[in-house]
């Protein structure tokens, strides 16, 4: 049997990455996926650290060649899963986190049945908004078309296995973590 495949969700600015690294830290059997996006960097993410960035060529490679788990738009950018790790990883034991979007973890659940899906939801949106004011790395518009994906995003949640409200990091990832054991054969 394989280790688990747990899938975190939720919208933009909610806190997704924080909360998985700060699970990522507290238990070093979990292997965190690397997606490809066809976004540009932001300050400070490295290529095949924080995302593997390709061109809009190589990602339609990568779709025709059946190399993704799963893919998705967001944002006028393409983000996708590479499935090859994230199966090694799994039969070698190490559970495996895919921190992703919802339409993406749709997509999962169709591919891999056993993935358990967790929504991690902000306090309100007033807080998910002053996160994403608060990151400034995003113009007005953009930030106002991540929001309104947000109230979609949040209307999805009751497809996930699970919902955890980002209040607090700490208990948020250890709620996380717990879900990961739960699942473990």
């Amino acid at each position: 049997m394989s280790a688990p495949l747990v899938v975190v969700s939720g919208p933009s600015g909610v806190g997704k990455s924080t909360v998985v690294a700060e699970a990522l830290r507290a238990d070093p059997r979990l292997w965190l996926s690397v997606s490809a996006t066809t976004r540009a960097p932001r300050p400070g993410e490295a290529n095949g650290q924080h995302y593997f960035f390709v061109s809009d060529g190589e990602f339609d490679r990568m779709v025709d060649a059946g190399e993704l788990l799963e893919w998705a738009e967001y944002a006028g950018h393409r983000y996708g899963t590479p499935g090859a790790e994230v199966s090694r990883q799994r039969t070698a034991g190490r559970p495996v986190i895919l921190e992703i979007e919802v339409q993406g973890a749709r997509q999962v659940r169709d591919a891999v049945p056993d993935a358990v899906l967790v929504f991690i939801e902000p306090p309100s949106m007033g807080v998910l908004e002053d996160r994403l004011t608060s990151r400034g790395t995003e113009s007005d518009a953009a930030r106002a078309r991540r929001l309104e994906v947000a109230r979609r995003e949040l209307a999805e949640a009751e497809f996930f296995d699970h919902r955890v409200v980002n209040d607090d990091v700490a208990t948020c990832a250890r709620s996380l973590l717990a879900l990961v054991d739960s699942s473990s054969p």
